[in-house]
């Protein structure tokens, strides 16, 4: 899993770098593999991203990563005011490579990151003005999902500093799901419904640059040695 500071608006080379260094690449692998991260590529977004407090279980830090790579969400966000984001190898199966994370150690520091990205900040748990995510608001505006501990949910500081609220309705005994099975219910629907809307949900030409070239050096063996001859 690529790990980033929480600080947007780095400095990146030019196009023309990472077009030669992809080609490059390219050509220490199969044209099937290089169409398939380019397809891949074409169903990532970053318009919504998701924001996860304090998971300390690693089956479900796998799953979370999982469900975020099945369901095209580019970036993840964590807060590790308690306890170190840790997903199990085992269970993740690699999909960790093509994910990128962002660790935050105070959820003041992920808000004020994810405000400055141009996030609207929605919480997972009943609240006024809640909506279930069939009902959410889109189009309003890229968004992070925060999704809480998994024994008492997002805390009190997240609820305050949220913009929206979203629920899953449930007509059992039972009061709440496990966090890796409501993030997959609320990431399928509401990446389903970005995918048949005219929201420009996709990633800009640049970005896909930059990941096209992180996931051929996550993909071709020996990648830095190979391409410090190329650039010698």
């Amino acid at each position: 899993m690529k790990n980033t500071g929480s600080k947007p608006g780095r400095e990146l080379p030019g196009a023309e770098f990472f077009e030669r260094r992809i080609e490059f690449l390219s050509g220490f692998t199969t044209e099937a593999r290089t169409a398939r991260l380019r397809s891949v590529l074409e169903e990532r977004t970053r318009y919504m991203t998701i924001c996860l407090e304090n998971i300390y279980h690693p089956q479900n830090a796998s799953a979370l990563v999982r469900h975020c790579d099945a369901f095209g969400i580019q970036d993840i966000h964590t807060v590790e005011e308690i306890c170190r984001f840790r997903p199990n190898t085992n269970v993740v199966k690699g999909t960790d490579k093509w994910i990128t994370l962002h660790r935050n150690f105070r959820m003041e520091d992920a808000i004020a990151d994810l405000r400055t990205r141009g996030y609207r900040i929605i919480a997972t748990t009943p609240h006024e003005g809640d909506c279930p995510p069939e009902e959410f608001d889109i189009a309003a505006g890229p968004f992070a999902v925060v999704f809480g501990t998994e024994h008492e949910g997002v805390s009190d500081r997240v609820k305050e500093a949220a913009d929206g609220y979203i629920r899953i309705p449930m007509w059992g005994f039972v009061e709440s799901l496990n966090v890796s099975a409501c993030a997959a219910i609320i990431l399928y629907m509401l990446s389903k419904r970005l995918r048949e809307s005219d929201i420009p949900w996709g990633l800009t030409d640049d970005e896909k640059r930059v990941l096209m070239f992180d996931w051929m050096m996550r993909s071709v063996k020996n990648a830095e040695m190979l391409l410090a001859k190329f650039t010698e």
